[in-house]
């Protein structure tokens, strides 16, 4: 089922690149953005990621967590924020059951890959409703950032 605005977001514990447990429901009183995308080391996901590092105070001045998920393990995900430099989590989604619940995942990708993460995008505020949803089928284009961000200054 498609999330969409005003739905109460799917619960989820993922695991971060330090391996730590990282669960939705507990960062309630924050706003929260999940950035779902394909596979790490590809150009539009390290551009799309890369992007919201260099832009990451907008994040911060809303008092938004951002987090980065995709079914990449957790030792691909951490190489890949290493070499990025990322500043931000990166959630595996290993077992694709975040993915499935935000219904965000590809059933065949490219190269005849299966159970991969869409591009998708959502804001969750403080009480945990989704407040903005984007799930896009082309994996080439890239979330509205700008949509984004107007849903986070909103939220202020």
């Amino acid at each position: 089922m498609a999330i969409t605005k005003g739905m109460q977001a799917p619960d989820f514990t993922l695991r971060n690149t330090e391996k730590q447990k990282i669960t939705l429901s507990e960062l309630k009183g924050k706003n929260v953005v999940l950035l779902f995308f394909p596979l790490a080391f590809t150009s539009v996901c390290t551009a799309e990621l890369c992007n919201v590092r260099d832009n990451l105070s907008l994040y911060n001045a809303t008092n938004a967590a951002v987090f980065g998920i995709s079914v990449d393990s957790l030792y691909t995900l951490g190489k890949f924020k290493e070499e990025q430099r990322l500043n931000f989590d990166l959630l595996s989604d290993f077992n694709k059951e975040v993915s499935v619940a935000y219904d965000a995942l590809y059933e065949t990708f490219s190269n005849d890959m299966k159970g991969v993460s869409k591009r998708a995008a959502f804001v969750i505020d403080k009480d945990g409703v989704v407040q903005y949803a984007e799930v896009l089928e082309n994996a080439g284009e890239q979330p509205d950032f700008s949509a984004i961000q107007k849903t986070l200054e909103a939220l202020k």
